[in-house]
């Protein structure tokens, strides 16, 4: 197969767009904790929907696992098990940080080592990139990737200037610099992670070609294995939850005098999820609270939050499948494809929250730096697209 890196890009894009809008079915849950729909969601979004496509598109897959080195199936497992962390850790970088900093501080990180990490550690950082003016190309696109996250987390601090104090008290209630730029760090480093995992699982790529699985679909595979690992650090997290809470019910009640609407637990979608300010900054104003009082009144959905929390998990999914695609598209710079999906995500993302007027009353400064970094991760998808595209004709 022939790489086509204008082709990777798209399916890149595909991938953020998914991982930005994975999160809208969420929100019509009701009467569910967090915790439960998370985890609910999340055996679709790493167990059923990885293994399924997998056994559908891959040939196999069994064998192909079981002929795995345990060396491989390890490492892959142990980095899906730290990026699970690394979205624990998340949470609480918004708890010290506040949104607009974290969210800078910590993608800002999660590009940067997800992205340079693996070329170094296998040794081609300075043959392939630093030598080269394809390489080079690709390094520029990633400069431009960290800017435009900076002028997303600059367009964030301007909005929440905009904010009454009490908002403001609200949104970071314990503000601690110190604390959150060692937790940010800790996140951003963890949620890389996931980039670590893949990049150990390229012996699974191999065994699966063998057995006859046609190139594009080579990564799906690794992402089972991956998967897994995040998946047990979150089922551990959602299940402590759900004892702590007592919410463990949920799953199996509909009765609303068993259900809560809101919890005061910490929202820890990864580094990777974050579908604009839905994701850390639940707090319910006056109409989120006539809203849940009114559907206390009611049973709780069980069939409609299921089906929700399916589509939710799927459709993060999809994030990944769509990346293990456009990998395939970009030839010997694959390690190029983490940047794309990072300024894909916070692309789609920043546009869900435009679309649901989160950014409603921000100010022209605000909305500004908003379309300057749109801008800018736009021009470092086709700036890496196009260092991939040199590395094909040289």
């Amino acid at each position: 197969m022939v790489p086509n890196p204008l082709l990777g890009v798209f399916l890149h894009w595909l991938g953020g767009l998914a991982s930005g809008s994975f999160y809208v079915p969420y929100r019509g849950v009701k009467r569910w904790s967090w915790e439960t729909y998370w985890l609910v969601g999340g055996f679709w979004s790493w167990i059923i929907a990885p293994w399924f496509l997998a056994w559908l598109l891959t040939r196999d897959l069994l064998l192909v696992l079981a002929q795995t080195p345990t060396r491989t199936l390890f490492w892959s497992f142990f980095f899906g098990l730290l990026w699970g962390i690394g979205g624990l850790t998340f949470g609480l970088t918004m708890r010290f940080l506040g949104l607009s900093l974290g969210m800078a501080v910590v993608l800002g990180l999660c590009a940067a080592f997800g992205t340079l990490v693996p070329p170094i550690f296998s040794g081609v950082f300075r043959s392939q990139v630093l030598e080269t003016r394809s390489g080079q190309v690709i390094l520029f696109g990633i400069f431009v990737c960290l800017v435009g996250i900076a002028m997303a987390g600059l367009a964030g601090a301007s909005k929440e200037r905009t904010m009454s104090r009490e908002q403001q008290r609200k949104a970071i209630k314990e503000f601690d610099l110190n604390k959150g730029i060692g937790v940010a760090t800790l996140s951003g480093v963890m949620s890389a992670c996931f980039a670590y995992g893949l990049a150990a699982g390229k012996p699974i790529k191999a065994i699966t070609l063998l057995h006859g699985t046609p190139a594009l679909w080579q990564g799906l595979p690794v992402l089972v294995v991956v998967l897994i690992g995040g998946f047990t650090t979150n089922f551990l997290w959602c299940v402590a939850l759900n004892v702590r809470n007592n919410t463990g019910h949920q799953y199996f009640s509909s009765d609303p005098r068993n259900s809560s609407s809101t919890t005061n637990e910490t929202i820890v979608e990864t580094a990777l999820d974050a579908p604009s300010r839905e994701v850390v900054e639940h707090i319910p104003g006056p109409k989120a609270e006539n809203q849940n009082k009114a559907e206390a009144q009611g049973s709780v959905p069980m069939r409609w939050n299921y089906f929700l929390c399916a589509v939710a998990g799927t459709t993060w999914y999809f994030q990944f499948f769509f990346y293990t695609m456009g990998e395939t598209q970009m030839g010997k710079y694959g390690f190029s494809s983490w940047t794309l999906h990072m300024a894909s995500i916070i692309i789609f993302s920043t546009l869900w929250g435009i679309g649901l007027k989160e950014w409603r009353g921000a100010g022209t400064s605000a909305l500004r730096l908003l379309t300057l970094a749109l801008f800018l991760l736009v021009g470092s998808t086709v700036i890496v697209g196009y260092g991939n595209y040199l590395g094909l004709t040289r």
